[in-house]
């Protein structure tokens, strides 16, 4: 985080960040930049990824299925949906209230993605769940561009679609800090039933685990990571599809382990695409969600033909 401080337009050295940080001087520009732009854009992006890996983390354990990731499930799409809408008839709107309306959009998104996959004959299963994700999101982006085109607002939704946390200041991070704290740590307490739900739905039931709350808080609590990320910096991807996986080759199959060092890998993730994209063109930025998509993209590739040869 240090580090992503330092670098930007304007390069600082480690030491001035440490001043600027431990003994503020508002009488100095490079303590202004710092305490002003570049500190809480840097906590907002570890912030912001930590609850992505998490809610990531919780998708894969509770439908126990590799690909889930809050993008590919369309819980994305449906924040981006309504922050189309918020955009088009209310562009006045608070950013508080701009939050409060993307997670509206990611609990309604994702309430209708699990009922169109449990509605088919044989109930809700992994592929079915990803195949309803993939299209829910395909119509939700859609609607998304064809409202953007009607109301020209393609310059406004930019940001959405690209993502990014150089819009994230001091109060912004007084709303994200809390909720994505308080998600994380509701988490982690019901990370030993989601573990037995990852082993199969017989051994979870036979272990005693109340395998219907534990998703409905499961999905609850990934909803809200995912949605308040989204609100905060756009629609971005395969952060909580990489960061799991690379966890479980680290500590294994327990998500006592997995959830919070899936939170810290998932923040140095989002620090160092943030850092990359403003490094790589200076002083134009590029994307995050390019630069994590470089990522993310050969490894959601590399899994789906994984679980193509497991089928």
């Amino acid at each position: 985080m240090f580090t992503a401080i330092s670098f930007g337009a304007k390069d600082l050295t480690l030491g001035t960040v440490w001043s600027a940080v431990f003994q503020y001087d508002p009488t100095l520009t490079s303590h202004q930049i710092i305490h002003e732009l570049r500190l809480p854009r840097v906590i907002g992006a570890a912030v912001i990824g930590a609850g992505f890996a998490v809610a990531g983390a919780l998708m894969q354990g509770i439908t126990r299925n590799p690909l889930a990731d809050s993008g590919i499930l369309g819980v994305n799409a449906g924040a981006a949906m309504m922050v189309a809408l918020s955009f088009a008839f209310f562009p006045n709107l608070p950013y508080s209230a701009l939050m409060f309306v993307s997670f509206i959009g990611a609990v309604a998104s994702t309430a209708f993605i699990f009922l169109l996959g449990a509605s088919t004959p044989g109930g809700l299963t992994p592929l079915r769940l990803t195949l309803a994700g993939a299209v829910v999101a395909a119509m939700l982006h859609s609607l998304s561009s064809g409202i953007a085109i009607y109301y020209d607002l393609n310059q406004d939704l930019a940001f959405w679609y690209a993502g990014g946390v150089s819009g994230v200041k001091w109060p912004q991070l007084k709303l994200l800090v809390p909720v994505i704290a308080l998600a994380i740590l509701g988490a982690m307490m019901i990370s030993r039933s989601v573990s037995l739900i990852a082993l199969g739905e017989d051994v979870s039931v036979s272990l005693g685990v109340q395998t219907k709350r534990t998703r409905l808080i499961g999905i609850a609590l990934a909803v809200i990571l995912a949605g308040v990320g989204v609100s905060a910096a756009g629609s971005i991807g395969f952060v909580g599809l990489v960061i799991p996986h690379i966890v479980r080759k680290i500590v294994g199959v327990d998500y006592r382990f997995i959830i919070p060092l899936s939170g810290l890998l998932g923040a140095i993730l989002l620090v160092l695409a943030d850092l990359g994209a403003r490094m790589v063109h200076p002083p134009k930025e590029l994307a995050i969600s390019l630069m994590v998509a470089m990522v993310g993209v050969p490894f959601f590739l590399y899994l789906a033909r994984k679980e193509r040869r497991a089928l």
